[in-house]
């Protein structure tokens, strides 16, 4: 038997790609590693490590957002802007960022935001934001609100 949702399912809505969001980023690196602490929408909280804050600038707007490394080569970056919730998914979105060069240089493309996997299933246990990963801005670019979205 098919599923329902499955059936149903048209594709995600995006936001059109916009250069403006693929934006030049500086990484600070710790001397040591610091942890974060990480929430599920469970509730709960495991502190986990970062190897570094992505730093980058909008309208002259310097922002910071703490990375995880999940050991793929790539910084791993769980967000939240002002869109959550009327225009993107309320509970954040993610984002992967290339590790930074030897001079702390890499860059941070907003285009690629796509929603985690409990946009889709109540089954699923994502993590959320952390508090000083949601940003006061408006990151229009990514992936949009699941229109099937409903829990």
């Amino acid at each position: 038997m098919e599923s329902k949702t499955v059936a149903e399912f048209s594709g995600i809505n995006r936001y059109e790609v916009d250069p403006a969001w693929r934006i030049e980023a500086k990484a600070e690196l710790p001397e040591t590693p610091k942890r974060i602490s990480i929430t599920n929408v469970l509730g709960q909280t495991t502190d986990q490590i970062s190897p570094g804050t992505i730093v980058f600038n909008v309208n002259s707007q310097t922002y910071r957002l703490d990375a995880l490394d999940e050991g793929t080569g790539e910084w791993f970056i769980i967000f939240g802007d002002s869109t959550n919730t009327k225009e993107t998914y309320p509970a954040g979105r993610y984002l992967y960022v290339k590790l930074p060069d030897a001079a702390g240089n890499t860059i941070i493309d907003f285009n690629k935001s796509y929603n985690p996997p409990c946009a889709f299933t109540p089954f699923a246990t994502c993590p959320l934001p952390p508090a000083q990963n949601v940003l006061p801005l408006s990151i229009r670019a990514g992936e949009k609100l699941f229109k099937g979205y409903s829990h």
